[in-house]
């Protein structure tokens, strides 16, 4: 094993036995015994087939081959079922492959099963320093982390009632703060942290931030976007066979092809085609629509200044407005046309790196959709002087809104993704009101780039 890798896998194949009646698994066990003492190598064989005859096997894996570097964060999508989690615990060392190797180097955490290394019956106190000294921390070690443990999870008096009552976003809370510090070289996360809350999940994603720079991390989940933003390679798996790895960006798109076109992209290598930008479209129908009562015709009022809001402070977001390609104003825009949301802040403190962003939210105060600045200036953050403005441009395609009245949140912040501190938060900095729709029974409509159907003789 190379001395810059920290996961190593070869040809790792797992297979499982499967029974069609549970007393079959029973008549295995004793016919194996009875196989080891027949006379003579031809009754034996004899006697192995028959044993061999009572069960088919699963193969959960099939030759799967990747390496892990040190320091690296790796993501791994596929469907439910694909071999994903027995991956994982290979790699832990709580399954053995079938076939194949598998090489390990530094202390390894892991968050699987939801409670797993948990006893159920056993106080939050109780599996903290059972969960920790299993992951090889003394005593001592467990007292002088507890404090800081206990703070992390942030479960309250629950710490000292059995685990056996709490929520599964309790049982999350409480054993990442523990594998949070219990000085792993590669931590395993699978799928754990999609029952957390939402501000939980952010003080996870802060310390894997954090924890990337020094350690090496495999994560599993379903949301592409997460994995884009926290790996630096994916790997998926899809009914046990690796179909990609490599480049988030490119995995995570072949991943969303095959997973709702139902068939794979082409890969050679291992590696997935770019595929070219599409160019700008719109609605075909929508002159149709538009010169109907379907158009969707959308009232923008003016920023509400008055808005509750809150904020650490150090910048403050002066304005807020919808705009035409001329910059002009608009008090009044159409679902499925064009148009650029426009913030204005004043910073009142240098900023090394900004983030803004907003959220369209209905009137049941459900998110439907919203961006930031992050991800596209992650890597030239845009330093902001002291009494200096910041202003900030999103430009898409405003979709088709049912009837009613929705708003738009605005924020600024100062950090990265996952550790940032909300400077301004304002609440319905922008309200909308939606007088005409052809939607009636979703939250939004999308634009479509084009709509066909044909009878067939």
């Amino acid at each position: 094993m190379s001395g810059n890798l920290a996961v190593e896998a070869s040809g790792i194949r797992k297979g499982f036995a499967s029974y069609e009646r549970p007393a079959d698994r029973l008549k295995k066990s004793m016919l194996g015994v009875a196989a080891r003492f027949s006379p003579g190598a031809l009754a034996k064989r004899a006697a192995l087939r028959r044993v061999d005859a009572l069960s088919s096997v699963f193969w959960a894996l099939h030759d799967v081959s990747f390496s892990v570097a040190v320091g690296e964060t790796v993501g791994i999508i596929g469907r439910n079922g694909s071999g994903k989690s027995t991956l994982l615990q290979i790699v832990c060392g709580t399954l053995a492959p079938t076939a194949g190797d598998i090489a390990v180097r530094g202390k390894v955490a892991a968050l699987l099963e939801l409670g797993s290394g948990f006893d159920v019956e056993y106080t939050g106190r109780e599996n903290v320093y059972l969960n920790a000294q299993l992951y090889g921390l003394t005593r001592q070690q467990i007292d002088e982390r507890y404090d800081d443990i206990v703070a992390f999870a942030d479960i309250g008096e629950f710490v000292d009632q059995p685990v056996k009552t709490y929520s599964s976003g309790m049982f999350v809370r409480l054993a990442f703060a523990v594998i949070a510090h219990v000085d792993a070289d590669i931590l395993v996360i699978d799928e754990a942290l999609a029952v957390g809350d939402a501000f939980f999940n952010q003080k996870c994603f802060r310390f894997l931030d954090e924890f990337k720079k020094r350690g090496t991390i495999l994560f599993v989940s379903h949301d592409t976007s997460t994995i884009k933003k926290l790996c630096s390679k994916v790997i998926w798996i899809d009914r046990g066979h690796v179909m990609a790895q490599g480049d988030p960006e490119e995995v995570c798109a072949a991943y969303l092809e095959a997973r709702y076109t139902g068939s794979a992209p082409s890969i050679a290598s291992g590696r997935v085609p770019v595929k070219p930008r599409s160019v700008a479209s719109c609605d075909e129908r929508r002159g149709l629509i538009n010169a109907s009562s379907l158009r969707n015709d959308i009232q923008v009022m003016a920023f509400n200044r008055q808005s509750q809001s809150f904020g650490a402070g150090g910048a403050h977001i002066v304005d807020v407005a919808l705009v035409d390609e001329a910059k002009r104003r608009l008090e009044w825009v159409v679902g499925g046309e064009p148009v650029t949301l426009q913030v204005s802040v004043h910073v009142g403190e240098s900023l090394f790196s900004p983030i803004v962003g907003f959220f369209l939210k209905n009137d049941r105060g459900q998110d439907l959709f919203g961006e930031n600045t992050f991800g596209t200036f992650a890597d030239r953050p845009v330093h902001c002087e002291a009494n200096s403005v910041l202003c900030a441009e999103f430009s898409f395609v405003m979709p088709v809104l049912p009837k009613g009245h929705f708003s738009i949140n605005v924020a600024v912040a100062e950090g990265t993704q996952y550790n940032h501190v909300q400077l301004h938060w304002v609440h319905d900095a922008l309200p909308l009101q939606s007088h005409a729709s052809r939607v009636h029974h979703a939250l939004l409509g999308i634009p479509m780039l084009h709509v066909d159907v044909s009878a067939v003789p």
